[in-house]
């Protein structure tokens, strides 16, 4: 269901049902949260790296799976809650950069677990698709939250809306995605780039995340506030106090995450 593996401090997971266009089931989905939680308690990992195996990163939830529960009368069996939420918002919080390489579709849930990570690197065969209306459902997984923060309400309206695929090229122009790279240089791009963050001021990452996030959410005279604290606590870290004596050397510095 899910391959997860440790190099160059980048944990590496891989949603790995090709076959099934890596859709995601209740097993597959609790494989997940527990990679992710790994990753993100391990010291020895420092950037996370998202994809999925085959032609697809994610075609969101396994219809077969919901549509056997729906016959049943179990309905979504709270898998939002369950699942889903911890899922995103774990991949949001985390204290360590995350980049999706996004290798082919990314649909429903899937486009949103993309749109969680901190950047995305997207094969020029990715398409995405906010399906959800398409079935009768509205948005989960955080697209309406992470969607409208890097496209603007009004195109966020019009994709959740109509719900019509946007091809890799349109993804680049609407700011859906960091970059765009042939499909054979996909996982090397994307893995170089999840190296130079693993290599980078770990706890400066976190702090701009945390800023980001609160930011988005709160006045101007606030985000300052956080700010300032922010900058005192990455001030006092080994990463701070070495990157400016290396600078003063004008020698490259060396982060450790510390």
């Amino acid at each position: 269901m899910i391959r997860y593996d440790v190099a160059d401090a980048v944990a590496a997971i891989t949603l790995d049902r090709p076959d099934a266009m890596n859709s995601l089931t209740v097993e597959a989905k609790s494989a997940l949260l527990g990679a992710l939680r790994e990753a993100a308690g391990d010291t020895a990992v420092r950037a996370v790296l998202l994809t999925g195996a085959g032609r697809a990163f994610c075609a969101g939830q396994d219809l077969r799976e919901h549509a056997d529960n729906l016959e049943a009368g179990r309905g979504l069996t709270d898998t939002v809650r369950a699942h889903y939420n911890p899922i995103v918002e774990l991949i949001a919080t985390m204290a360590k950069p995350v980049v999706a390489a996004v290798n082919g579709v990314a649909a429903g849930a899937g486009a949103s677990l993309a749109f969680a990570c901190d950047l995305r690197v997207a094969s020029e065969k990715a398409r995405f698709a906010l399906a959800f209306s398409g079935i009768g459902l509205a948005p989960d997984s955080g697209a309406s939250w992470t969607l409208q923060r890097l496209v603007g309400p009004g195109r966020a309206a019009e994709l959740m809306l109509l719900g019509e695929p946007v091809d890799a090229a349109r993804a680049l122009e609407l700011g859906l995605v960091t970059r765009v790279v042939p499909a054979d240089d996909l996982q090397k791009t994307a893995r170089e780039l999840a190296v130079r963050l693993a290599s980078g001021p770990t706890l400066a990452y976190a702090a701009t995340k945390r800023a980001l996030a609160y930011a988005a959410t709160h006045s101007l005279p606030d985000s300052l506030a956080l700010e300032a604290e922010l900058q005192d606590a990455c001030a006092a870290t080994h990463d701070h106090l070495d990157a400016t004596r290396a600078f003063l050397a004008k020698e490259r510095p060396v982060f450790n995450g510390r």
